[in-house]
């Protein structure tokens, strides 16, 4: 059973930083992206970072500069640090991985998510 594991989220003033973990476990991460959504109250799911498996990066245009999103040596762990957050970060962020379609199937995983929260 593939499971994707959340820690770190939590409440943060703007301007201050917080690190989401995630841990995958139940198949071979290597050759999933990984990486991390977020959805905020009445609005969809976004994608905020993505480290691929080929080892390249993407961040969406409003985190870029701030937020840096990494894969651990065995490949099964995605973290995201967040820096210089704003209030219009507060959302859920989900932990995802992405194995692409195989022979028809989409090998797509989701965690439970994580709430942040950015406020003084």
């Amino acid at each position: 059973q593939v499971q994707l594991a959340e820690s770190g989220g939590g409440l943060v003033q703007p301007g201050g930083s917080l690190t989401l973990s995630c841990v995958g476990s139940g198949t071979f991460f290597s050759v999933f992206d990984m990486g991390w959504y977020r959805q905020a109250p009445g609005k969809q799911r976004e994608l905020v970072a993505v480290s691929t498996s080929g080892g390249s990066t993407n961040y969406a245009d409003s985190v870029k500069g701030r937020f840096t999103v990494s894969r651990g040596k065995g490949k099964n762990t995605v973290d995201l640090q967040m820096n210089s957050l704003k209030p219009e970060d507060t959302a859920v962020y989900y932990c995802n991985a992405d194995g692409g379609v195989v022979l028809g199937k989409h090998y797509n995983y989701w965690g439970q998510g994580t709430q942040v929260t950015v406020s003084s």
